[in-house]
């Protein structure tokens, strides 16, 4: 417990360090033996708090090179609610749903404001999505790609690039475990329209539309997820 407290430590204080430096991702750290003299801890203490810390994507180890502010990304919070997710459904929990409702109440509970206030240039840009889902669904498959970026440009506007990486962060854990459960099981042709009826609440100005045609959208996801099933 004790050594547990002093890597702990360790952790917070090189943390400190890079606010109080105002290092950003991809500035060097100093060296650990400068982090030894300058924390007043053993190496081992250093080398402890920097796996650790390069785990949470906070620190980025370049053997050879150096130790740098990591990319700060929510990866390991995707790794972590993804696991958590998969290990749950296995015991016959809804743990499924339980990371559709969170991405569904983020994004219908946003999307009525988008709606009152989306550049045209983001429209464009969602326009452009959905015509490439049309072309991927005649070929038999809308690329997660492009679905993932239909959802990130969505809420673009709001500026917020927290809630981005957030809404982000869900909608890959969501995908992941899918992916590892093999749930290939939808129609490209309805997810297709499912975006272009999203689209076209946006162009009206409606929001009320807006989160019905979203609620709809999930609507098809709850309904793969419930011919699922537990293991």
């Amino acid at each position: 417990m004790v050594r547990g407290t002093m890597a702990e430590g360790v952790q917070a204080q090189i943390k400190q360090l890079i606010l109080d430096r105002g290092l950003t991702p991809g500035d060097p750290l100093p060296t650990e033996a400068e982090l030894v003299g300058l924390l007043d801890v053993s190496r081992n203490s250093v080398r402890e708090a920097l796996k650790a810390l390069q785990a949470m994507r906070i620190v980025e180890i370049r053997h050879g090179f150096g130790t740098y502010v990591g990319p700060l990304s929510l990866e390991p919070f995707v790794e972590g609610i993804a696991f958590r997710a998969a290990v749950r459904h296995h015991q016959g929990e809804p743990s499924l749903y339980e990371l559709m409702e969170v991405r569904e109440a983020l994004e219908a509970g946003l999307i009525g404001t988008v709606a009152r206030d989306l550049p045209a240039e983001d429209l464009t840009v969602l326009r452009g999505l959905v015509q490439r889902m049309a072309e991927e669904a005649r070929g038999g498959q809308v690329q997660s790609a492009t679905d993932r970026a239909f959802h990130l440009a969505l809420y673009r506007s709001l500026g917020n690039h927290l809630l981005s990486e957030v809404l982000d962060a869900f909608w890959a854990a969501l995908r992941r475990v899918r992916e590892d459960l093999s749930d290939d099981r939808h129609d490209p042709d309805v997810t297709y329209r499912q975006h272009l009826e999203i689209v076209e609440a946006l162009e009206a100005r409606v929001g009320d539309r807006a989160v019905a045609a979203m609620h709809r959208h999930f609507d098809g996801i709850r309904r793969r997820l419930a011919g699922e099933g537990a293991p």
